[in-house]
């Protein structure tokens, strides 16, 4: 067993306290006749543990490199013998039940070369905390290995990387960049409205400025209440799922305001047609529902402080999964997942507790792209390469 002790830097969006971290990087080489892969069986594996903590809560990147033979799916496992409780992962389907934790690859990773690596995420709530993992067993094939006490260090200042799907369309339903687009003003495919109320905000093809090719469309919102201008596709998306996943690329110019502006709608029929809705609050990326203006993350300083601003002055992926059938949201800017604006089921405090107070799942049924302002805030944007579809599209 090799222990590699890691240094991280300060990561702002902890939510107070102290923090650690710790990394554990575990090996051996099975003999033959071991146990018996539930998938593929692999000789050795070694995993890199990395976990940063603080008061009440935890992450940690969990990094396998398959020692073995190539595989096309896997299972990793492990038992926490502290008191942690994983709430939401990425890059795998994490579960827990009691201490033990199983994660499962992936449509898009479970393929790993013999000697390449994957990784992926998890975060949890901890109050007293707890040793490093021991038991990490590849497909049933255990990696052996000792914890060891994390040393103390701030928590670090990005996420840990993910593993992003390609960025093909595939068969999306929606899948534009805007090159079809002939006139000044948007048509065919996409159409101006104003949902609720009409203000002094535009709409444009512009021909200056675009991610890919040579067109984009322009937004300039403006500020003041119910101040409404999108453009809207007009691909039905009623039935796209189970899980609903867009794609887009986004520019803006002004910072996002302390007050409440969107920039995506979506009609929802399971709020009678009422928006599901992406924009900002307290300056961070925010999802806000409109039957009873619930947030995600809650506006507190523990929920906004695991969100991420939206960048000025240059082109950023979004992109975002709508679970149809339970009440799940799962989004990432540059194919980073933000923390804050992740919803699995199991409410946090102060995260998204407020949001999962309505159990019906959302059922999206339209894209609009624009601004929808309730106070200060005039903003231009500009959105291409957008996609829409039932698998997950990359940036």
């Amino acid at each position: 067993m090799t222990i590699h002790p890691r240094r991280l830097p300060r990561r702002p969006w902890t939510a107070a306290g102290a923090a650690a971290a710790l990394a554990l990087s575990l090996f051996v080489a099975m003999p033959a006749g071991g146990p018996a892969a539930a998938a593929e069986s692999a000789p050795g594996c070694d995993v890199d543990y990395t976990a940063n903590e603080w008061t009440g809560g935890y992450t940690a990147e969990v990094r396998v490199t398959n020692e073995g033979p190539a595989l096309s799916s896997w299972r990793l496992t492990w038992t926490y013998a502290g008191d942690q409780h994983i709430t939401s992962g990425w890059n795998a389907t994490v579960t827990q039940t009691g201490h033990a934790v199983t994660a499962v690859s992936t449509a898009w990773n479970g393929a790993v070369a013999e000697g390449g690596t994957v990784s992926f995420g998890v975060q949890g709530t901890s109050q007293s905390g707890g040793p490093a993992p021991t038991d990490f067993a590849l497909n049933g094939v255990s990696c052996g290995g000792d914890g060891t006490t994390p040393p103390t260090t701030p928590p670090p200042t990005t996420p840990p990387p993910t593993t992003p799907p390609p960025a093909e369309c595939g068969d999306a339903v929606v899948c534009d960049d805007f090159e079809n687009q002939a006139g000044p003003a948007p048509a065919g495919n996409w159409r101006f409205t104003a949902p609720d109320c009409q203000g002094t905000g535009t709409a444009a093809v512009d021909t200056a400025i675009a991610h890919s090719g040579t067109r984009s469309l322009r937004l300039d919102g403006k500020a003041g209440y119910c101040n409404h201008a999108f453009v809207a596709s007009t691909a039905d998306l009623s039935s796209v799922g189970p899980v609903l996943y867009v794609r887009m690329w986004v520019r803006h110019t002004t910072a996002l305001p302390a007050a409440h502006v969107a920039f995506v709608s979506m009609p929802d029929s399971s709020q009678g047609g009422k928006a599901l809705r992406i924009g900002g609050q307290n300056g961070a990326l925010q999802w806000n529902r409109e039957t009873d203006d619930a947030t995600l993350p809650a506006q507190s300083p523990t929920g906004v402080g695991l969100s991420r601003p939206l960048p000025t002055g240059s082109w950023q992926c979004l992109r975002f999964a709508v679970d149809t059938s339970a009440p799940g949201l799962d989004t990432w800017l540059n194919d980073e997942q933000v923390p804050g604006l992740h919803a699995d089921g199991e409410p946090t405090r102060d995260v998204d507790d407020q949001w999962l107070s309505r159990t019906t799942p959302p059922r999206p049924t339209a894209l609009r792209l624009g601004w929808e302002s309730y106070g200060v805030g005039d903003d231009t944007l500009w959105f291409d390469d957008v996609a829409v579809g039932s698998a997950p599209i990359g940036c």
